[in-house]
């Protein structure tokens, strides 16, 4: 596939709209919307056409608990994981989606000739119905507890909990491979006409075709840096980034030994994953991503925290991941 060099698809994490120790207001929501809309537009202004996905680990946790305790106030059904994941589409994509519309009304890029608006797209993710993760679940979903707390709700509502890497003990749900995306058609579309996408949200809902080539959701949510690869790779993008809350991809992470990485080649990125330099559950899956976007035939992936997005984009910043030499 030819790549496009000033496609890009933006993969913000679930935790850049609500950081840990924020309680998760609405205002907390809409003040870490508008920074996040801040970098996108600087990269518009450039002339990039810009894809963006992102997490929904923090929300759809949320969400769960929300049906949870509407169950136990009100014997209200509880939702599955594919509609909770369908719904923190919504939330967030309403949230990028109306903070970058102002800030590039604010700057006079709309409808400019280039830039035609910015629409969010309700995503389905294809999965394997006996993908062998829905075995070992772990993709951390929801809020953060105290060992006590994690394992006394576990035993009440049948979770699985762990201890994050990050800190804290959370909810752990099954997080299947992802194979493509049901829309990828119409997002291609939305592109090359000038519209600015957010698409895979929270990695998208996850689908399986049946025998007869029928759509059903399953329980899961999937990791949206692997989707976000299938998506990046889909649309021939040149750059895939990936926007967390560090700064940069480390070697022996959390130890007195750990290594910064400013640059590395996919082969030895490969290399470090295959030594089990990136938990699972927090930079494997980012790095597996950035591993499979440029074997797929892209250019460069980097990994960097918010704050440092533009100049992680210009190289100052973060990590590169880039073909070998």
């Amino acid at each position: 596939m030819d790549r496009k060099e000033k496609y890009i698809v933006v993969a913000f994490g679930g935790n850049a709209f609500q950081t840990k120790g924020e309680r998760g207001t609405p205002e907390n929501y809409w003040k870490n919307a508008y920074k996040s809309a801040e970098f996108l537009v600087k990269i518009l202004e450039e002339g990039y056409k810009v894809a963006i996905t992102h997490g929904n680990g923090p929300q759809v946790g949320i969400i769960a608990e929300w049906m949870l305790a509407g169950k136990k106030l009100k014997n209200l059904d509880v939702m599955t994981l594919d509609i909770a994941g369908a719904m923190s589409q919504g939330w967030l994509g309403y949230l990028i989606q109306q903070s970058l519309y102002n800030k590039l009304k604010e700057k006079g890029l709309l409808n400019n000739g280039k830039i035609k608006g910015v629409v969010t797209i309700v995503t389905q993710t294809i999965v394997e119905k006996d993908d062998p993760a829905f075995q070992n679940p772990t993709k951390y979903i929801g809020p953060w507890y105290d060992e006590e707390e994690a394992k006394k709700l576990a035993e009440e509502f049948g979770w699985t909990v762990k201890p994050d890497p990050r800190g804290g003990w959370r909810r752990v749900v099954p997080s299947p491979d992802p194979k493509g995306h049901v829309e990828i058609e119409a997002i291609k579309r939305l592109l090359d006409e000038g519209f600015i996408v957010i698409a895979s949200g929270g990695g998208g809902i996850p689908v399986y075709f049946d025998d007869k080539g029928w759509l059903h959701g399953v329980e899961a949510v999937i990791d949206k840096d692997l989707a976000g690869e299938r998506l990046a790779t889909a649309i021939g993008a040149g750059t895939f980034m990936i926007l967390t809350d560090v700064e940069k991809v480390y070697l022996n992470y959390g130890t007195p030994q750990q290594k910064p990485i400013d640059v590395m080649t996919v082969s030895e990125a490969e290399k470090y994953y295959k030594e089990g330099h990136f938990k699972p559950g927090s930079m494997g899956p980012k790095v597996l991503a950035a591993i499979r976007f440029i074997k797929n035939g892209g250019k460069q992936a980097i990994i960097a925290h918010l704050s440092q997005a533009y100049e992680a984009l210009k190289g100052k910043a973060g990590t590169r991941i880039i073909p070998d030499q």
